[in-house]
């Protein structure tokens, strides 16, 4: 007798047990990650491009759940457009579909703090940065560090759930782009220090929305203070769950879209709320998207805007040109002489470099191309002036010293010379890595004074171009030209060009 009564009391303990399994509640949560999204049509690949990113974001918010589209920044600019508007179409076209939370990037400061200001301003959306602070450490108005974000049925905390989500840029913005005096914190303190905020407020959940490197992506999703990190700038496609978080980044452009469809279960044991949850991965090929109609529209009447102005031939090249990200922020370019060679003649210097991150076409030139005034505004497409400078000797050697201190990491600083030449070596610690340095022919003097042209980003110090900075200036910004123009006009008066890689930089 006691044994049986012992099992139905084991047996209703079970049932119990179940029951309250049973009546947890789940709530649905879909994921949209965007960044690093410029072009305002799709590829020819049928790839990306506004009007796809918005069908997406359009089907799923019709399905009637719950969505949270992220946008991981980098979208102002650069794009031909951009170039003339500084990035008002791209507001224009982004408010079809609005993102949730938006985290600026650092391109969202390429035309200056004031514009920067009012694109956020004309964002229906909500913008979080929290490692963005004005000159004197206040808050920039209309940006806010997280917000916390009730899902399911608010009245009842055993039937819903609450998100907080924390925005970051990338915390060297000053040096990427032109934000004026806008300061920005180190991004891993200040997500850690946000992440505690929103968990002491009660959030079940947290999620950074970022603009960062993969390094500190990593470092966060790592860190086990957060559930997601939705980020951008690294342009790939990176999707990584370890049971207890998740990395997501879509590939830029719009091109592979990670789309995250995740349940949420509130049970409720032992006295004790708990919330757990399973993640769905969805990638979507937005090639199988049919464009949105609206954006579409808006699409095409800016790309007839453009066309009028762009679709001019200006001469032919007759050898490759080669401007694939990989190959201007690593070696020697037939595109990067080009431009190089454009800057200095057009303002009379001795010597020239272009910052490989300034070349963006990402794309090779046939031999035989008629190039138009589309294609270079494609290759430098950021409105910078032709800068001209008188430096030193020594100031050149910092310069290309910093020009291949991150050549490892393919990063934008790479420089494209003209009127020298310089050998380095990639196994030696940055800082020391070239040498060999020749002038017009003649050894680098080191107390020799050169003029030298550059765009306006590099002379400011950006891309770690400091050492510019203070430097005498024979022409400023003011009077400049801007640099695409040079570049077109001496194609222009060419015709015909033929540049190639003539061992203006070696690697040991």
């Amino acid at each position: 007798m006691k044994k049986l009564i012992g099992t139905l009391l084991l047996t209703a303990s079970l049932s119990i047990s179940s029951l309250a399994t049973a009546l947890a509640a789940e709530i649905d949560v879909t994921f949209i990650a965007i960044s690093d999204i410029y072009e305002m049509a799709s590829k020819k690949s049928k790839r990306g491009g506004f009007a796809r990113v918005n069908a997406l974001v359009k089907a799923e918010r019709a399905k009637g759940g719950n969505v949270v589209y992220a946008h991981g920044g980098d979208f102002l600019s650069p794009s031909l457009l951009s170039g003339f508007d500084k990035g008002e179409h791209i507001v224009d076209l982004t408010n079809v579909a609005p993102p949730d939370i938006v985290a600026p990037g650092n391109h969202e400061f390429d035309f200056g703090k004031e514009v920067f200001l009012k694109r956020m301003r004309d964002l229906n959306s909500t913008i979080l940065s929290a490692n963005l602070r004005r000159a004197d450490g206040s808050k920039v108005p209309g940006i806010e560090d997280t917000m916390m974000k009730t899902y399911g049925d608010a009245s009842d905390p055993m039937k819903s759930i609450k998100i907080g989500f924390v925005g970051l840029t990338k915390e060297d913005s000053d040096v990427l782009s032109s934000p004026g005096d806008l300061k920005f914190a180190p991004s891993i303190p200040t997500a850690m220090t946000n992440a505690k905020a929103l968990r002491d407020a009660g959030a079940d959940i947290v999620v950074a929305v970022l603009h960062e490197g993969l390094d500190t992506d990593m470092k966060l999703y790592q860190s086990k203070a957060f559930d997601f990190v939705i980020s951008g700038h690294d342009h790939d496609l990176a999707l990584m769950y370890n049971g207890r978080s998740v990395l997501a980044e879509s590939r830029a452009e719009g091109d592979l879209i990670v789309v995250m469809d995740v349940t949420f279960s509130v049970t409720e044991k032992r006295g004790k709320r708990r919330v757990k949850w399973w993640p769905n991965f969805r990638i979507v090929d937005s090639a199988t998207l049919t464009p949105d109609p609206e954006t579409l529209a808006k699409v095409e009447v800016y790309q007839a805007t453009l066309s009028k102005e762009l679709d001019v031939a200006i001469g032919t090249t007759t050898t490759e040109l080669d401007s694939k990200k990989t190959s201007v922020r690593t070696g020697e370019t037939a595109i990067g002489n080009l431009i190089a060679d454009a800057q200095r003649a057009a303002v009379g210097a001795d010597i020239a470099f272009a910052n490989g991150g300034g070349i963006r076409g990402n794309k090779i030139y046939d031999a035989g191309t008629t190039l138009t005034r589309r294609d270079i505004l494609t290759e430098l497409p950021f409105g910078n002036k032709n800068i001209l400078l008188e430096v030193d000797g020594k100031t050149v050697l910092a310069i290309l010293e910093n020009g291949v201190s991150q050549v490892e990491n393919t990063a934008g600083r790479f420089p494209q010379v003209s009127g020298m030449s310089f050998t380095y070596d990639p196994s030696k610690p940055a800082g020391s890595r070239v040498s060999n340095v020749m002038v017009g022919g003649q050894p680098l003097d080191m107390a020799k004074i050169y003029k030298l042209a550059t765009n306006d980003y590099a002379a400011g110090g950006g891309d770690g171009y400091k050492m510019l900075r203070g430097q005498k200036v024979l022409l400023d910004s003011l009077s400049a030209k801007l640099l695409a123009n040079d570049v077109m006009a001496y194609i222009r008066k060419k015709g015909e060009i033929a540049p190639k890689i003539e061992g203006r930089i070696k690697q040991m």
